[in-house]
């Protein structure tokens, strides 16, 4: 029985914690990758435009810098697509705001705008799936080109200079593939490895899940990566072991191969992977060649109709009565009410406000407050960082350079820690970008941005919780109805005397995806408030079905040594 508590009926309205949000978490494996990165990507325009005495330009190459912080969990292969992909949109978002500036004046007009952009970033990001720092970064962007002074006549030299600029993020995040190629495949093998020995040390309902979504993440992250090499090979064996010691865990058997499974050599494994070094040889697991053809075959499927496949996908997240719908609503009215109220009382260029409100919206009603206490706390923080740091960075060009560097770097380093000590950092960052076009009075730059905080904070959540989003209990049954055919599927290739490899790996790999996908449908719309009942037991039975029915598969693979079964198939 796992050892998660079954859920039964949920109140309408759910207690909001206070504490757990703000608490800090081990730092991300990589926080140093879009941390550099950014920081490379914004030095060289920076200095370009200080040798040419044009600082005051500093916000048109910074939207193109700032596209070097996405993508860093793909396989290069995929990265160099998805950051063209993210350079693109960026130049798209900030012209719209651009020529929107150069034809009023209106504010209101302006907000409207801003918050419309807001909610197709938010919808965009969230269908696409690109991951860290999601649409923050392009609401940041256009919200505040959008009050920048601009004639009609400038833009296209603000969007070359955009273009340009993300250019250089583009070499920047591609670029380490010509040192470690497989870099980002011996990561995310590494977090499964990892994942499986907590699994394996500490068995239960939240390990098994964290393992089950790490084994998956990784397999999609090796498929995603392009043809196999010797080392992406050898990492696949690693993946095998991991997956095969997630199956014994819900199988309740011993393993096959003596200790290879043992969580301490696992996470030897994992240690060495992620290091420069060779990767480490497992021992041979049974079954294991086969296996590996079957991923060949998957990857074969992949090149031929991976993209169509992707392209029908996103058309599915956007379509009529898409859970992310309700999303893209709510930041639409958060954003305007929140820049209406701000422009009300007396802030004159009210980005901030869309900008906070848009940056609180989250998969559900309990994310987005725990988001709205972390926006809140960093700002405030971030108002006083940058009030004892004003005075060193108008001494000069560079030391105001230098300072916008070490807070970008800053904000990567310590967000993951959690997203109110990453805000710490960005808040003065953000308000020192605004004095390469001019020295502005820090008393009206604090207050603004206090104010902005505070309302679009408090409008945003407010817009979270009056907007419903029903359609997340929907995701759910959805979720629980494919995931009972995958394991129908699964069953029925089991039972089948003449069952390929190909087709059985196929089938557990569909589970193992259907799995993951219902347990993060769970969690979304148990974190949603005005939900009807959700169907928790029926979850949780799904779900323990499920892992016993990839244990069988595992056993039949040779993966796993046969034992006395422990429940049904």
């Amino acid at each position: 029985m796992s050892d998660a508590s079954i859920r039964s009926g949920r109140p309408s309205v759910r207690r909001l914690p206070l504490v757990a949000p703000l608490r800090l978490v081990r730092p991300s494996d990589m926080w140093f990758k879009p941390a550099t990165s950014v920081v490379v990507a914004t030095a060289v325009p920076d200095l370009a435009l200080f040798a040419a005495d044009r600082l005051d330009l500093v916000m048109y190459t910074m939207a193109g810098s700032l596209c070097a912080l996405y993508g860093h969990n793909l396989p290069y292969a995929r990265r160099a697509r998805a950051v063209a992909g993210v350079v693109f949109a960026m130049a798209v978002g900030l012209a719209v705001s651009l020529v929107a500036a150069s034809l009023t004046g209106s504010t209101p007009v302006l907000i409207a705008v801003g918050a419309l952009l807001a909610a197709v970033q938010k919808t965009l990001c969230d269908a696409t799936r690109i991951g860290p720092p999601g649409p923050v970064i392009f609401t940041f962007v256009t919200s505040a080109a959008l009050f920048a002074p601009q004639h009609l006549g400038q833009v296209p030299g603000h969007l070359a200079l955009c273009l340009a600029a993300g250019a250089v993020s583009w070499l920047v995040t591609v670029g380490p593939a010509a040192v470690r190629r497989e870099g980002p495949e011996r990561r995310a093998t590494a977090r499964a490895l990892e994942a499986a020995a907590s699994y394996a040390a500490r068995p239960g309902h939240r390990t098994r899940h964290a393992a089950a979504a790490a084994v998956h993440a990784a397999w999609q992250t090796l498929l995603a990566a392009g043809r196999p090499t010797p080392v992406r090979r050898a990492l696949e064996r690693l993946l095998v072991h991991a997956e095969a010691a997630l199956a014994h865990g819900a199988a309740g058997t011993a393993p096959a191969g003596a200790d290879a499974y043992d969580p301490d050599r696992l996470r030897a494994w994992a240690r060495r992977t992620r290091a420069r070094g060779p990767v480490p040889t497992p021992p041979p697991a049974t079954g294991a060649d086969d296996e590996l053809f079957g991923i060949d075959e998957k990857r074969a499927a992949r090149r031929t109709g991976g993209r169509r496949e992707a392209r029908r996908a996103l058309l599915r997240s956007l379509a009529p009565g898409s859970p992310l719908l309700p999303i893209g609503a709510r930041v639409l009215l958060g954003c305007a009410l929140a820049g209406y109220i701000s422009q009300a009382a007396g802030v004159g260029r009210p980005y901030w406000a869309i900008v906070t409100a848009a940056s609180l919206y989250q998969a559900n009603v309990t994310l987005t407050w725990n988001r709205a206490l972390q926006r809140t706390l960093g700002n405030l923080l971030g108002v006083l960082v940058f009030a004892a740091v004003l005075p060193f960075s108008r001494v000069s060009p560079l030391a105001l350079i230098g300072c916008c560097l070490f807070f970008g770097f800053a904000a990567e380093a310590l967000i993951t820690r959690n997203y109110w000590l990453g805000s710490v950092a960005v808040t003065p960052m953000a308000l020192l970008v605004l004095e390469f076009g001019g020295t502005h009075p820090a008393g009206e730059l604090i207050g603004d941005r206090v104010l902005d905080t505070v309302i679009g904070a408090a409008v945003g959540l407010l817009a979270a919780m009056l907007v419903t989003n029903r359609r997340a209990a929907g995701r759910l049954e959805q979720a629980l109805a494919a995931t009972d055919r995958a394991r129908a599927h699964a069953v029925h290739a089991l039972a089948a005397p003449r069952t390929t490899t190909a087709d059985l790996d196929a089938a557990r790999r569909r589970l193992t995806g259907s799995l993951v996908e219902l347990r993060e449908a769970d969690d979304t719309a148990t974190g949603e408030w005005w939900q009807r009942a959700l169907p928790q037991e029926q979850v949780l039975a799904a779900e323990q079905a499920g892992h016993r029915t990839l244990a069988a598969t595992a056993k039949r693979r040779g993966l796993i040594a046969p034992a006395q079964e422990n429940g049904a198939v």
